[in-house]
């Protein structure tokens, strides 16, 4: 489906362009038609909308509930897409989680990157949710001692950083999941050799990561502050479960980012599931691998909350 869509000219769209075409996927992602590939969610959990009053700014965040009331696990999900994308595309595996741990699941609509917004705005967000929430755990029906991080593609990038940031802060995180993550932002994101073996991958190509890399890192901003994979520490923090699918140009950069984990002294599990492509933990109707992927997360993180 994703090979017989036809794909627009990524690096020449003008801003206006780029815009009307996120919106128009956000409510293609967020229907309920788009459920016969992106998979139903669990009846187990409920699904709503919250919002987050920070002090500079209010985000909304979906949020996953489990039946039963009780002081539950926090799981904080951030989406992918970059510069698209949103919180719904992720309601099968979130729900999933909700009524399976069973935890408090949230997801960040954060802000997409654009001409006019850097992924940092999007690290910022998820970073300021998770401290909102530990801050009013008792409020969200959270157990603070009990949270764990799960990013997705540039939504790894998120999770990634705001797990170095939890070390550096001595805040309590006991896991993080990052699923086809993104870990190098830096020039040398194109010189894996995933990049070029799978350039032409469906669900992500090279054009569009470089549109993303052109939007996440403008000019003048550091990318490595902004790449886990060159962390000047990554000693100490929460253990990860690092899942990639092989057929994905950027399957190396999760590679690297576990060997690096694991080289720092920090626990890291990486997974691979052949014939998968990038994102397919969202499209369970149509990969059958995502299902595997989802059980394998699930246990994980079962094991550290």
């Amino acid at each position: 489906m994703h090979a017989v869509r036809k794909q627009p000219d990524w690096l020449a769209m003008p801003p206006a362009e780029l815009d009307a075409f996120r919106d128009a996927e956000n409510r293609r992602r967020s229907s309920r038609l788009v459920r016969v590939i992106s998979g139903f969610p669990d009846r187990g959990a409920t699904i709503g909308w919250q919002r987050v009053a920070l002090p500079d700014r209010t985000l909304p965040v979906r949020v996953y509930r489990p039946a039963t009331p009780a002081a539950h696990p926090l799981v904080i999900h951030v989406h992918g897409g970059g510069f698209v994308g949103t919180a719904p595309q992720s309601d099968w595996i979130n729900s999933h989680l909700a009524a399976r741990l069973p935890a408090v699941v949230v997801s960040v609509e954060h802000r997409l990157v654009s001409r006019d917004t850097p992924l940092s705005a999007a690290v910022d967000d998820g970073w300021d949710v998770l401290r909102h929430i530990l801050d009013h755990a008792a409020e969200w029906g959270a157990d603070p001692a009990r949270v764990a991080l799960v990013g997705e593609s540039a939504g790894s990038v998120v999770a990634a950083l705001s797990a170095l940031r939890a070390r550096d802060a001595a805040l309590p995180l006991r896991a993080q999941v990052l699923v086809n993550p993104v870990a190098d932002l830096t020039p040398s994101a194109f010189d894996y050799p995933s990049m070029r073996e799978h350039a032409d991958s469906p669900t992500l190509n090279v054009t569009q990561m470089e549109l993303f890399l052109r939007l996440a890192v403008p000019d003048g901003t550091d990318a490595k502050a902004l790449s886990p994979l060159f962390a000047a520490d990554l000693s100490g923090l929460a253990p990860a479960l690092v899942v990639v699918p092989t057929l994905d140009p950027v399957a190396d950069h999760g590679r690297a980012y576990a060997e690096a984990l694991r080289a720092a002294g920090t626990a890291a599990r990486l997974t691979e599931h052949a014939g998968a492509p990038h994102a397919f933990v969202s499209m369970p109707g149509v990969v059958p691998q995502a299902k595997a992927a989802r059980a394998e997360i699930t246990d994980f993180l079962r094991t550290h909350l």
